[in-house]
């Protein structure tokens, strides 16, 4: 729906989609992120998807180097960052070549003309030049020499070699959008005085660039006018925008501080996991303790020794890492302490798509290791509730006394969206298991009754010294025992004991209808994509169609057997070939799973999702 905005000449949007793309060393990555929290900052419901190439830099010019970031603005309800592109900036060929399919007709395109040389061309495998061969007439196309226009700007600047001038094109980029959907550049401007606070030549260039390409959009017949997004109407309270990752290293610094433990973070670095280490690093100030190790294995069980002797523990990988320690893991799990192991999904298998998203390790966290040896597997679904999961997942873990995995993928763990600031005053109790006054008669391995959960014994405290170790142990005293019933009584008091966190989760509740047609089911990070598909097609009158995303996949929810039978039809959505569905064929085998599966590195998009419901339906 378009309206003209009273208050301006600007034409009314409730939403926009827009994606930058251009060589990996053209700043797409800031360019995006500086447009987002400005239009968080003036307060539009914001989604972000970022895109880029596993090489450091890739060849220039080349059609796999090619960097992007997706941002959807609304002040609607926006849980995705959007299938259709209404702006395109293309500051290369290639860019445009492998992007233009996403781009609706008679929308916009920005391209830097200076880019489209004859060697760009044919490095994106162009025949002739697209801005001269009428194949983009169905668009509106801002041709601007934004690299010479760039270096206009900036001709009186000192201290600025030619390379740092043309790298600058991207605030030129970034300046002509701020105009085009009515976005002041002052967040920018105050992001260049804190980033570059001594280099104030660096400062005063990017700030002129930024303003240049405003005023240059501004003055421009080719954009007859500009675009408002009004602020999106959110419960009350103090909002930020923030990148999955980073909700995620959050979320255990605030349930270290609702435990009263410390934090311990015992880390490989992997993409795309490693910035819950960058960010954790730099919170010592709360007694975190973060470790670097030599490798994963190292990375495993220096937290299993953090929380032998007390700490909150967690450990951060990817699905090769995720590989690594498996052993380690199985070892937490038969000494029965809390560990957390957050394993940011991305592209396999091997090394496989180090940048793309996936949800392929699901099997891997449930049964990648030896033996009878389950865990609590857990995923959080959208970039700000990483920030819930993490806290959920610490809670689980020293509640029950055994690890925990947190699935997040690369989709929300680079993705970005607004995040309602809360208090840890205001979260979930804590408790633990740690006992510190003297007990007569102490056993080890003696269990609540409720949950099975073992007692947590800090090493060095007089009357609680125990043995622990990857061997068999005797049910009480945690000696090592070889005896057959033994075993058998402890695998049986482990796995129950996973189970019976059933007790300790919520209920799975359908949204839109609890019962019907159509059940679409998702879990973990496709949750944004399927909720807004099902809504879409509910508000279009399809009444008889629901929608379930699992966030807790071991144990599943209580209930799950029994909203299940209340559907005709029930499919499953998956970004792997079919890995949960099995899981839930395998739990209830009396029902019919239809799967959706996608398997290309990137995120569901609206369009294919409501065709396929619809065909269902």
């Amino acid at each position: 729906m378009i309206t003209l905005d009273k208050k301006s000449n600007a034409e009314a949007l409730d939403a926009v989609v827009i994606r930058f793309v251009g060589d990996s060393g053209d700043g797409m990555q800031l360019t995006g992120t500086q447009f987002s929290g400005t239009s968080a900052m003036f307060g539009n419901d914001v989604a972000t998807f970022p895109n880029y190439p596993s090489e450091i830099r890739a060849p220039q010019g080349s059609l796999y180097g090619v960097s992007g970031f997706q941002v959807h603005i609304g002040s609607v309800e926006v849980s995705t960052p959007g299938d259709n592109v209404d702006l395109l900036v293309a500051m290369n060929p290639a860019g445009l070549k492998t992007n233009l399919h996403a781009v609706k007709p008679g929308h916009t395109l920005i391209v830097d003309t200076d880019s489209f040389t004859k060697k760009n061309l044919e490095k994106a495998q162009y025949d002739t030049n697209p801005l001269e061969d009428e194949s983009l007439e169905n668009y509106r196309v801002i041709e601007v020499s934004m690299t010479s226009l760039t270096k206009e700007a900036l001709k009186d600047v000192e201290g600025l070699d030619n390379k740092s001038i043309t790298r600058s094109k991207n605030m030129f980029a970034l300046g002509m959008v701020y105009w085009l959907y009515n976005r002041s550049p002052e967040h920018t401007i105050d992001f260049f005085n804190k980033k570059f606070k001594t280099k104030p030549h660096l400062i005063e260039a990017n700030t002129k660039v930024l303003n240049a390409g405003y005023f240059y959009a501004e003055t421009i017949e080719l954009i007859p006018n500009s675009y408002s997004i009004s602020p999106a109407r959110m419960a009350k309270g103090t909002y930020r925008i923030i990148m999955g990752n980073t909700a995620t290293a959050w979320g255990f610094l605030a349930a270290a501080e609702k435990s009263g433990l410390e934090l311990f973070l015992g880390s490989y670095p992997i993409t795309p996991a490693t910035d819950i280490l960058h960010e954790l690093v730099k919170h010592k100030h709360f007694g975190v303790k973060a470790f670097q190790a030599e490798d994963e294995i190292a990375g495993i069980t220096s937290a299993i020794g953090a929380s032998f002797a007390g700490d909150l523990a967690i450990t951060t990988t990817s699905g090769p890492g995720l590989a690594l320690k498996g052993e380690a893991l199985g070892l937490a799990m038969m000494v029965e302490l809390p560990l957390v192991v957050v394993n940011v999904q991305r592209g396999g298998p091997s090394t496989g798509l180090p940048t793309k998203t996936e949800q392929s390790d699901l099997l891997q966290a449930l049964y990648g290791r030896n033996g009878e040896s389950p865990v609590i597997v857990i995923a959080a679904s959208t970039p700000a509730n990483c920030f819930n999961y993490a806290y959920e997942a610490s809670r689980l873990a020293l509640e029950h006394m055994t690890p925990v995995i947190l699935l997040t993928d690369g989709y929300i763990a680079n993705g970005s969206a607004p995040w309602k600031i809360r208090s840890v005053k205001d979260m979930p109790e804590i408790k633990n298991h740690q006992i510190k006054e003297p007990k007569e008669n102490w056993q080890p391995y003696e269990r609540d009754p409720e949950t099975l959960a073992r007692t947590w014994a800090i090493p060095g405290t007089a009357g609680f010294e125990h043995r622990v170790g990857g061997l068999e142990k005797d049910k009480l005293t945690g000696n090592v025992s070889y005896v057959p019933e033994n075993h058998e009584e402890m695998v049986h008091t482990r796995a129950e004991k996973v189970k019976r966190v059933q007790n300790n989760i919520p209920q799975i509740i359908p949204e839109f209808t609890e019962e019907g047609d159509l059940l679409v089911i998702g879990w973990g990070g496709t949750y944004g994509a399927l909720h807004t598909a099902v809504k879409e097609l509910y508000e279009e009158g399809h009444k008889n169609i629901g929608f379930a995303n699992f966030n807790y996949i071991n144990p599943l929810p209580k209930n799950t057997g029994d909203m299940l039978k209340k559907f005709k039809k029930i499919v499953v959505c998956e970004l792997n070939n079919g890995q949960f569905v099995n899981v839930l064929r395998m739990h209830f085998s009396e029902t019919n799973f239809l799967q959706f599966n996608k398997i290309q590195g990137l995120p569901f998009a609206n369009s294919e999702l409501k065709e396929q419901f619809k065909s269902l339906i």
